[in-house]
């Protein structure tokens, strides 16, 4: 399996439009075990993403889908930066 885990900084007051555009990128995709959005209690600008694939290749794959590629394009402008950005390897879990 392959695991990230990622956090965006949302310009500020963009949070939530920011939130509304990546859950609508959550929506199922091929080899995605899991696809957690969460916001961070200490810090109203950020977000944390955590994902958990078959592989790499169905991460890289899923870059490509189209309705992914149109979030990406319409979530970049309300993205002040990213923070932390870890590449794991889960070995087991729920759901």
């Amino acid at each position: 399996m392959y695991g990230l885990i990622g956090k965006f900084i949302a310009h500020p007051g963009r949070r939530d439009e920011l939130l509304a555009i990546l859950k609508v990128a959550g929506e199922p995709m091929p080899g995605c075990l899991s696809y957690v959005i969460a916001t961070d209690p200490a810090d109203p600008t950020a977000i944390w993403i955590t994902e958990v694939w078959t592989d790499k290749a169905a991460h890289q794959a899923s870059l490509q889908i189209p309705a992914v590629k149109a979030a990406i394009a319409k979530a970049m402008p309300l993205i002040a930066g990213f923070g932390e950005h870890i590449e794991t390897v889960p070995v087991a879990g729920v759901g």
